[in-house]
């Protein structure tokens, strides 16, 4: 008789000052005969160590070893190794912890399981920050998120989701630990790549990640596609029944595609990043920074934030303690206030993001006297414009001290293109209002269109039956500026859901804009041929924060849309009041027509309306070049 398949998955946590990192213990054996009852002695293990039961657990785990290794189960094997480690360390004994937690990963290594690599070497780190050894902390854990990333990118859309919120724990104890050693280089680099990773996923979820112009490109990365699935198929016929022979062509596959990789993204810089699982020279990247940018991009590390603060020749960090409930809160209910026109409270709810968020730099962004701000924001802090953000000092708005603009991330490839220099008699293709009528009705939009018109008049403008997919397909590759005055949506749940019975909703596919004829998936984004555009603009999308949402819509929208080529992407975090669009377009237009750049002519467009409720004019922001 052969003993049932066992699967679990174990979240446990090691207490670290000041983070928790957490133990994954994850496995899936089967099948010989015992008289022990095998399919509860793990559960059982589990309990006693999640109860506060470290000796009973112990004992039971010995007994799951034993059982393993007469077996000759070495998948059990590793598994009960790494139950043990978990409660010696519980236990204040870190070196047996560390014997055990060793011996796992030799027997992951063996057996080609990189998950249960990753999390021992987890694990390993987590132990040797508690006994301050810093250095092997920093190596176990950059070997583990390293690991971790490479997963993340073979694995299909519906797996993806649970992995990320299992494993996101060690590279913010990978930053936070560096930041902590005062290696502030290192930290960002990290914390960069996991930014990138962040809104890769995001492009897979809308199966555009293959998605590139170059035909070359696309049919090299289809390819890897490919041996990436041989080698999860094989993965999983290990995980079903191991085999010597059977993990040695599984190490042989794994080689060959991760060569391929190194050669994919060193011919086509254009994919690069889909292929990148170490972080980018932090020194490479700064220097694609532009003169008089100044770059913010908080990170959010359990109980604190990272403040990171980059110029092309500096790179500081500063860690402010937050409750992560409270913050997570604060920035809902400021959202909300936000959004909504009849809601108040805005400056002193702004006041406090303030406090959080720029007052600790601020000194040091005054000396440093930026033209302007970029900020890569992250998680939900991408839902909030920080022109908003309120210093109650001074009672002024940021927007008020600074031009700011976006990033979606530093690339040295993004950046480089982005700050190329725009074209000097610019021309727009506009559409608007492409379906007249409720709930899709936007009749200010068509003033709006026709009234870029009257400020650039070599553009062209297409309204109602004539704002087709066709038209814009057709036409979007000969202007620098493109401006969509048409309904999109990214949300990935709430908005734009087929069949809605809500009165007054407009109903969209996610990740799609609307036009006449029939509506635009951003997965074929590579066919608008967007290498010369400048800016594009959608002046009426949506997205909706949510309990369990990273505001990945917006950047990863503009992410997928600088891949194509665009050089900067202006979009509104909620759909806006029809006519003050129409007006702070018009006005940001004519700002630049006065030879303004595009963050400084944003800029000024919502100051002429900041004495109104902040629900009008901040939602409009730009991300890419400011140029």
């Amino acid at each position: 008789m052969r003993l049932p398949t066992f699967s679990t998955l174990l979240t446990l946590t090691l207490s670290l000052t000041p983070l928790t990192i957490p133990l994954m213990v994850q496995s899936s054996w089967g099948q010989e005969t015992v008289e022990t009852d095998i399919e509860t002695l793990p559960q059982q293990a589990i309990q006693q160590a999640t109860q506060g039961k470290p000796l009973e657990s112990i004992e039971t785990f010995k007994q799951l070893l034993t059982i393993a290794r007469q077996e000759k189960n070495r998948e059990l094997e590793a598994f009960s190794l790494l139950g043990l480690g978990f409660n010696y360390n519980n236990i204040g004994k870190p070196q047996p912890a560390l014997e055990q937690y060793n011996q796992a990963l030799v027997i992951f290594r063996d057996i080609k399981d990189r998950s249960g690599e990753a999390t021992t070497l987890n694990n390993i780190g987590a132990v040797y920050d508690n006994i301050g050894k810093p250095t092997e902390a920093i190596n176990a854990l950059e070997a583990a998120v390293t690991i971790t990333l490479d997963i993340r990118r073979g694995l299909k859309d519906n797996d993806r989701e649970a992995y990320l919120a299992a494993e996101g724990g060690t590279a913010v104890a990978l930053v936070n630990l560096l930041i902590d050693q005062n290696q502030a280089q290192t930290a960002y680099q990290w914390a960069n790549l996991a930014t990138t990773f962040e809104l890769a996923d995001y492009t897979r979820l809308i199966n555009a990640a293959d998605k590139v112009n170059n035909p070359d490109a696309k049919k090299a990365v289809q390819d890897w596609n490919k041996q990436k699935q041989t080698v999860e198929t094989l993965r999983q016929r290990l995980q079903q029944n191991f085999s010597e022979t059977l993990a040695q062509q599984l190490q042989q596959e794994v080689a060959k595609v991760n060569r391929l990789a190194e050669t994919l993204s060193e011919k086509y810089p254009e994919v690069a990043e889909l292929f990148e699982t170490t972080p980018e020279d932090i020194t490479r990247l700064q220097k694609t920074i532009p003169a008089g940018t100044v770059v913010i991009q908080p990170v959010l590390l359990n109980n604190n934030i990272a403040l990171f603060v980059l110029t092309a020749n500096t790179l500081t960090v500063k860690k402010v303690p937050i409750n992560p409930q409270d913050f997570e809160q604060l920035i809902e209910d400021y959202r909300a206030i936000l959004s909504n026109r009849f809601a108040t409270g805005w400056r002193s709810k702004g006041g406090e993001l303030y406090d959080l968020l720029i007052r600790p730099i601020e000194a040091e962004i005054k000396q440093l006297s930026p033209e302007k701000i970029a900020i890569i924001a992250t998680e939900k802090l991408r839902y909030i414009p920080f022109e908003t953000l309120y210093d109650v000092t001074n009672q002024q708005y940021l927007l008020e001290q600074y031009p700011i603009h976006y990033y979606t991330r530093l690339s040295v490839n993004s950046i480089a293109l982005q700050e190329n220099k725009p074209p000097s008699n610019p021309k727009v293709l506009a559409l608007g209002n492409p379906k007249p009528r409720e709930p899709y009705n936007l009749p200010e939009s068509e003033n709006e269109v026709n009234g870029i018109l009257n400020i650039f008049p070599n553009s062209e403008v297409y309204t109602q039956k004539d704002a087709t997919l066709s038209n814009f397909k057709l036409n979007a590759s000969r202007f620098s500026f493109i401006h969509l005055a048409t309904h999109g949506c990214f949300d990935q749940e709430v908005c734009c859901l087929p069949n809605c019975e809500e009165p007054n909703h407009v109903t969209l596919e996610t990740n799609t804009l609307l036009f006449a004829d029939q509506n635009f998936n951003l997965a074929d984004a590579n066919e608008l041929g967007l290498s010369n555009t400048e800016l594009i603009i959608i002046s009426a999308c949506k997205t909706a924060l949510r309990q369990n949402s990273t505001g990945q819509e917006i950047s990863g929208m503009a992410y997928i849309l600088e891949r194509v080529g665009a050089k900067a992407v202006m979009a509104s975090l909620w759909v806006v009041d029809d006519n003050y669009t129409k007006e702070i377009m018009l006005e940001f237009y004519r700002n630049l027509n006065q030879g303004m750049n595009k963050t400084e002519a944003l800029r000024q467009a919502k100051l002429s309306y900041k004495d109104n409720h902040p629900v009008f004019w901040s939602p409009f922001i730009l991300i890419g070049s400011g140029k």
